[in-house]
């Protein structure tokens, strides 16, 4: 009797998981999707946001989606777990490419149909605007940054804007993203200090999919099993 319970212990410790391998299994579930919380989120931004998670395409650093179709902001941590998300305000101009040598124009050269936010990955830091302000740069040689709200012209109703809940009325800067203050101090900031980060603006004119080259995580974790 004593042998036949000695047998069922020894069984049971032959059938537990072994603790690597039940780490292995909790990190690969948890590498195949991006954590959106309770945020409403397009077809569009979940697929890329799995990607970066699922392919590690954020290299270890935090990482923003602008999802430009959605006029919305989702900012995560290098695990993929959201951080914040808000509507913002983008570039007058439908496009997904910035106009060559936009980067030195100043703004009265700067045209209606000129002024696109362009679709891409970008390795973005924090820095100081022409302003004397600090925002963060998307892309430096095109002048595209993400910052909070301009409200110099009272005109462009820019806070509005970002009031109301369809996108449609968000197309109303040169280019940049801007976000409401709030956001930038509590999620953006401390999301950056001290740290590069990825930010991945989706386009508008052609599939995400085909500009970042992702996959669906979901069917690749299949096929790897």
């Amino acid at each position: 009797m004593r042998m036949h319970s000695i047998g069922i212990v020894v069984l049971g410790l032959v059938l537990l998981p072994h603790p690597a391998a039940a780490q292995h299994d909790e990190v690969a579930a948890i590498h195949v999707r991006a954590d959106f919380g309770g945020e409403r989120v397009s077809p569009d931004a979940r697929q890329i946001a799995d990607w970066i998670v699922d392919a590690a395409d954020n290299r270890g650093l935090p990482f923003v989606i602008v999802d430009k179709a959605d006029a919305r902001v989702f900012v995560f941590d290098a695990a993929g777990r959201i951080r914040g998300a808000a509507p913002a305000l983008l570039g007058v101009a439908r496009g997904d490419d910035a106009v060559p040598g936009i980067g030195d124009r100043q703004y009265s050269e700067m045209p209606p149909k000129t002024r696109t936010t362009p679709a891409g990955r970008f390795v973005a830091a924090l820095g100081m605007s022409t302003r004397g302000e600090d925002v963060l740069w998307v892309d430096y040689e095109g002048a595209v940054s993400l910052h909070r709200v301009v409200t110099k012209n009272p005109r462009e109703r820019r806070l509005e804007r970002l009031a109301t809940p369809t996108p449609l009325d968000n197309r109303i800067s040169y280019g940049c993203i801007n976000v409401p203050a709030q956001f930038y101090e509590a999620v953006i900031r401390p999301t950056f200090i001290g740290t590069e980060g990825i930010v991945y603006v989706l386009p508008e004119t052609r599939p995400a999919r085909e500009l970042f080259g992702s996959y669906e995580a979901h069917e690749r974790r299949r096929q790897r099993h």
